[in-house]
Formats: C-alpha cells, sequence, structure tokens
C-alpha cells in the first residue's frame, strides 16, 4: 500500500487551484473576445465586465489573504494587475468606444503562466 505524504497532497491541491484558475480566466477572455466581435450585442459585453470584474475580483482577495503562499512579491504584481483590470473594465463600462485588447492580452499572459 503507498503511502501519501502530506506535501504530495498540497501540491495536488495547488495544481487543482491553478487549473480551476486557468479555465475560469479561459472563460474570461472568451466572453471579452465575443464582445468585441462585430456585431456582437450590447449585453456581450456586460456578461464579461461582470465576469471578468467578478473573477477578479475573486482574485485579488485570495492574493491579499494571509492564508496564500505565493511570494510576497508576486502577489503585490499580481494583486496590481488585478486593480488596472478592474479599472479598465469600469473604464469600458462607461466609455463604449473602449476595448476590451489590452485586458485580454493582460489576461492571457496570466493564464499562460499558470500551466
Amino acid at each position: 500500500m503507498q503511502r501519501i505524504q502530506y506535501g504530495d497532497l498540497l501540491e495536488d491541491d495547488q495544481q487543482a487551484a491553478r487549473e480551476r484558475e486557468r479555465v475560469a480566466l479561459d472563460q474570461s477572455i472568451l466572453l471579452l473576445e465575443q464582445a468585441v466581435t462585430p456585431g456582437a450585442p450590447v449585453s456581450a459585453s456586460a456578461e464579461a465586465i461582470a465576469f471578468t470584474s467578478k473573477l477578479w475580483g475573486v482574485l485579488v482577495e485570495d492574493l491579499a489573504s494571509p492564508e496564500n503562499g505565493l511570494p510576497k512579491a508576486l502577489k503585490a504584481q499580481l494583486v496590481s494587475i488585478g486593480i488596472w483590470i478592474l479599472r479598465e473594465l469600469e473604464s469600458a463600462r462607461t466609455d463604449d468606444a473602449k476595448g476590451f485588447e489590452d485586458v485580454i492580452v493582460v489576461s492571457k499572459a496570466i493564464r499562460d503562466g499558470l500551466t
């Protein structure tokens, strides 16, 4: 019978958490890309903004938690990125001409860093 080490369980939990974050970022990116598609309904932008704002709100909250095991410098950088994304989304909410391209590029970079 194989004994499972506590460290192995933690590593599995961290990998599962990264996978959930990657899937959530994929969904956010998909919604943002659909919203910038020519002819997309206004509701597509509203849905993309709502989902992505909620996602980054949760991510920033988790990053600010003392239980988050990432290095402090990395957490600070990711919190700064999250705040920037939330500001960009709020700007897009009030300015129809503002697109999501920058948010999409940054979100893809963050997502790709999870793998």
